[in-house]
């Protein structure tokens, strides 16, 4: 069906999403999906020839200067949040690339298909899992399992959103919430393997080896495609950082592409500045 609202750009239906994924697998290119918390990051990681935009809470913190972490904290309505910025920040200034919006699908104020199709008529082309509980773990995560605010959630939100005709990109930490997520009918799985590295904020000690990385992404990619052999396969987080590093998972496992937050976007802007800074500086007045 033709997009009846080609040539702006957004929205993208399920079908017209899944058909590009699949464009830039067939070209033997990697997919690339980017999580931007400004305007100007979304203007110019569209100008970079990424995928796809996701747009968390988590990336107004990160664009802020602290830690992506803070997503997770109640630091404000993640809903709202991610909403507000792809209202009146990224979707105003993108012009082709599909945007993706976040949605806390364990927040329990929230009637979730009635936010839905308020992300819908906002005019993503599909929700991802953020803030997700799947990266919390130890007695915190048994609390929240067992107080009504389980990773289950987030999977009746990305079955609703199958049912309501919503592309969903998700992250799972565990083989088993890949298997959930592909019965869900989630369209493309990301392994999230911890924090990102690197930077003047990103994790160091709790980070993961590479090989486990891989091992823990080709656990999580197995599962989902013993479900659903045709799901999409990403990476996202750890040791994971720089082109290298997700050229050398896709290499090394079935992985067709990477989801980069900090790793494109904060490493970006820290990487840039500083060196720019750094030049003006160097001016003399001799």
């Amino acid at each position: 069906m033709p997009n009846p609202w080609t040539g702006v750009g957004n929205p993208y239906t399920r079908d017209e999403m899944r058909a590009r994924l699949q464009a830039t697998i067939d070209r033997k290119e990697a997919i690339i999906a980017a999580g931007a918390g400004t305007g100007i990051s979304a203007k110019f990681i569209e100008k970079g020839g990424a995928d796809l935009l996701i747009i968390y809470n988590s990336g107004r913190f990160r664009m802020s200067g602290h830690g992506s972490t803070a997503g997770l904290m109640a630091y404000g309505d993640a809903n709202a949040v991610a909403m507000e910025i792809g209202e009146f920040e990224v979707l105003p200034v993108v012009k082709e690339i599909p945007v993706i919006c976040g949605v806390h699908g364990s927040d329990p104020r929230r009637r979730m298909w009635h936010w839905l199709l308020k992300v819908k008529d906002m005019g993503f082309s599909g929700v991802n899992n953020f803030p997700t509980h799947c990266i919390v773990d130890g007695q915190f995560r048994e609390v929240l399992e067992e107080t009504g605010m389980p990773f289950d959630k987030e999977v009746e939100m990305v079955s609703l959103a199958a049912k309501m005709e919503m592309f969903s990109i998700v992250y799972v930490a565990r083989p088993e919430e890949s298997e959930a997520m592909a019965k869900a009918g989630a369209d493309a799985v990301i392994a999230h393997v911890g924090t990102t590295v690197g930077g003047s904020i990103g994790v160091t000690g709790a980070a993961c080896s590479m090989d486990d990385a891989v091992g823990q992404c080709q656990e999580i990619f197995d599962a989902a495609r013993k479900v659903n052999p045709k799901v999409f396969l990403l990476a996202h987080g750890g040791p994971i950082n720089t082109p290298e590093d997700a050229a050398h998972v896709c290499k090394h496992s079935d992985a067709q592409g990477f989801v980069g937050a900090s790793s494109l976007e904060r490493m970006g802007v820290e990487q840039s500045l500083t060196s720019l800074t750094r030049e003006f500086k160097g001016i003399r007045l001799d």
